[in-house]
């Protein structure tokens, strides 16, 4: 079982950035594909970005490419979403998730994720 926490949320104007930051238990956290996902007031929860199990590769939505950035840092049991040149349509509570499936292959599907953290809001003012 790996449980995933969330921080970093918070108020931010437009043009600006934050940092969203995901601490992850258990020991074989370096073996799971992790994601980031967001759910807006009234929307579906939706893909933001994955990374594989080294951090080699990664995979965004086409709404944030380009502007996120997707690490993570084994050695801490930590993954990273930097958020740069946010918009008001950025506004979500921002999830990390995992599929807890040992060396499987990155997906933007949400049901192919298992374990969730609780949320982090980001609020982008205009």
């Amino acid at each position: 079982q790996v449980q995933l926490v969330e921080s970093g949320g918070g108020l931010v104007q437009a043009g600006g950035s934050l940092r969203l930051s995901c601490a992850a238990s258990g020991r074989t956290f370096s073996t799971y594909v992790m994601g980031w996902f967001r759910q807006a007031p009234g929307k579906e929860r939706e893909f933001v970005a994955c990374i594989s199990q080294s951090g080699s590769n990664t995979y965004y939505a086409d709404s944030v490419k380009g502007r996120f950035t997707i690490s993570r840092d084994n050695a801490k049991n930590m993954v990273y979403l930097q958020m740069n040149s946010l918009k008001p349509e950025d506004r979500a509570v921002y999830y990390c998730a995992t599929s807890l499936k040992e060396y499987a292959l990155l997906s933007v599907r949400t049901y192919d994720y298992t374990s969730w953290g609780q949320g982090t809001q980001v609020t982008v003012s205009s």
